[in-house]
């Protein structure tokens, strides 16, 4: 496949994941899915913006970075600088959750807060979840927003790292290398 065909099809690969990390972190503002009462009652975490900042708004500037350009290298040397934008903004959202994930929700459990506490170890202890009374069902919330952040992440991560060295043998060995076109040094997008 040549490497402005595979770009193409990152992007499209790209597009949606990019969408649902910024609806999920738009959810996590909604602590069980309910309007929060305070904005201490949300995640600190979630006002990081990692599914917004990091894998929606930085994956993004791949694909605004695929329009046309000056010429062949130009493109393939924005190719690669907005890719490798897109592996540090799906890194930022990984870290961002998995660090989430670590900590756990912010809960009213037994009348104590249930948030960042050595005693619970609440990913092993699935008994603990029922006793956070308010908002109810805010650690399901958490971990499935927070890990589907986390696998999407790290997916983009990976799509744009490969987008990188795809970008470096399209520059090295031209757009398809001989296979399709003849060696023909066209734009990646």
């Amino acid at each position: 496949m040549c490497s402005g065909s595979f770009a193409k099809c990152l992007g499209i690969t790209l597009i949606p994941l990019a969408i649902l990390c910024v609806l999920c972190n738009i959810l996590l503002f909604f602590p069980g899915g309910l309007v929060a009462e305070d904005n201490n009652h949300i995640t600190e975490e979630v006002f990081y913006f990692g599914g917004v900042m990091g894998s929606g708004v930085m994956v993004s500037q791949l694909l605004l970075g695929s329009g046309k350009s000056q010429g062949f290298w130009h493109g393939m040397f924005t190719s690669i600088i907005f890719a490798a934008v897109g592996v540090l903004g799906a890194g930022y959202s990984f870290i961002v959750s998995a660090v989430a994930i670590h900590k756990g929700p912010k809960c009213l459990y037994m009348n104590e807060p249930f948030y960042r506490s050595n005693t619970f170890d609440y990913l092993n202890n699935h008994t603990l979840w029922e006793g956070c009374i308010k908002p109810e069902g805010i650690v399901t919330w958490h971990l499935t927003l927070f890990s589907m952040l986390l696998v999407m992440g790290l997916l983009q991560a990976v799509l744009c790292a490969i987008q990188v060295i795809n970008g470096l043998i399209g520059a090295i060995c031209g757009d398809c290398c001989g296979c399709c076109g003849g060696g023909k040094r066209t734009l990646l997008y």
